[in-house]
């Protein structure tokens, strides 16, 4: 249990990415303050939301004050959440049946922590 809530106090890199696209190495170093990059997404489209570099929803972009945030639509379940974080084999990715993942997901959902 101690173990569990040490895991869930680690900070991990959570990324909003609003959009991507492919230039040539020309065109990245012809960049200027004022350039504009050309996104292949409708501005209202969903924003895709990342932990470690590794999609785990999307959501709705909000103004919060004067920043910026982004309104969760979708999540998905906890093991794909727990695998994207790789909380679950140290040093290595989390397989689908590794046993610690398997007892972090299941603490997490029976409110054991």
């Amino acid at each position: 249990m101690a173990d569990l809530q040490r895991i869930l106090s680690i900070e991990v890199p959570v990324i909003v990415r609003l959009g991507e696209c492919q230039m040539t190495v020309k065109d990245v170093l012809d960049l200027v303050p004022g350039s504009i990059i050309e996104l292949q997404k409708d501005s209202d489209s969903e924003l895709d939301l990342l932990v470690n570099n590794k999609q785990i929803g999307f959501g709705v972009a909000v103004k919060v004050g004067e920043n910026f945030g982004l309104r969760v639509t979708y999540v998905g379940d906890i093991r794909e959440r727990i695998e994207a974080m790789g909380l679950a084999a140290e040093g290595g990715e989390a397989s689908a049946e590794d046993p610690e993942l398997d007892a972090l997901a299941e603490a997490m959902l029976g409110g054991h922590l």
